[in-house]
């Protein structure tokens, strides 16, 4: 039994969309609450992973990235991000070492101004870029803001994550156990199961249905054989988008269950049966009506 006082706190992880915040959220906590995709602004709710060590509790808040809106739902998501950066203990403000710095990390940077708490540059992706680059970055982004540390790692390898967590928690004030230790999240099953949905239509579709993906579960319960029912609606915005995501003879559509229904039952550890359907409901990124419905309350993010 340690004599250290045991420590815990929030840290909120910004950047621009893409950067990799989900993959490393996810590595972190050792098994999937955030969708991973290529495409940009993937996350839409602030999601929080929570790390319980013997000494510390780290709650994680992986934020959707921050960017340009052209829609509601876009206001939302930046609305969403930045209402989060004078809420928590630290910052950890997250590029991707490929990209360099772009208009979006300055816009960034000006909002940080007014943060009070300790802000991390984290580099990431630095797997895939030559050493000497890496340097090269630091340099530039040194002279952009005064960051308590800059740290290169590499989400999706693992490279640093390690010493990472070790500068967070040593930072970290004392205090409570926010969350049991053996708990992930604080978003329920519905939620993540709606997300893994989301990451499937997502992959498969690629450009073809961009953003305007959203998936309501609408039932969870558990069969006497021990089965999980889950029922869920993907919805789009177009007709067009319907018929690309059921795909010819619904091919698609099963293919999506299908990859789906797996990530569920390692979520559940039960067998599950799921059962898609597909509506469309003309432009509900830019109606509030639905964004509250699906989710994304509006009123929040005044």
């Amino acid at each position: 039994m340690t004599n250290q006082a045991f420590k815990s706190g929030f840290i909120t992880i910004i950047g621009r969309p893409n950067v990799g915040k989900s993959t490393f959220l996810n590595r972190v906590i050792g098994q999937k609450i955030a969708i991973m995709s290529d495409k940009a602004q993937t996350t839409r709710n602030t999601i929080q992973g929570v790390l319980t060590t013997d000494d510390a509790q780290l709650v994680f808040i992986d934020t959707p990235g921050i960017h340009k809106p052209k829609h509601r739902l876009g206001d939302f998501m930046v609305k969403l991000a930045e209402n989060t950066l004078n809420e928590v203990d630290a910052v950890m403000f997250m590029i991707n070492a490929e990209e360099g710095f772009g208009r979006g990390d300055q816009y960034i940077i000006d909002r940080l101004a007014s943060v009070k708490k300790p802000v991390y540059l984290i580099i990431n992706k630095i797997d895939r870029i030559h050493p000497d680059n890496l340097f090269t970055l630091i340099t530039e982004y040194k002279d952009k803001y005064d960051f308590k540390e800059i740290i290169p790692i590499s989400a999706l390898e693992g490279n640093n994550v390690d010493h990472l967590l070790e500068v967070l928690t040593d930072q970290l004030p004392e205090g409570p156990q926010y969350y049991p230790k053996d708990q992930v999240t604080d978003h329920p099953e519905r939620f993540i199961i709606s997300e893994l949905i989301r990451e499937k239509v997502l992959h498969h579709t690629r450009e073809e249905v961009p953003h305007s993906i959203a998936v309501v579960v609408e039932k969870i319960e558990k069969n006497p054989d021990e089965k999980v029912l889950v029922q869920a609606t993907i919805i789009v915005e177009r007709s067009t988008q319907k018929g690309i995501v059921i795909g010819k003879q619904g091919t698609m559509l099963k293919k999506i269950g299908h990859q789906a229904r797996r990530d569920i039952e390692r979520l559940l550890g039960n067998k599950v049966y799921l059962e898609l359907w597909v509506k469309v409901k003309k432009d509900w990124r830019n109606q509030e009506r639905y964004l509250s419905e699906f989710g994304f309350d509006p009123e929040n993010y005044r």
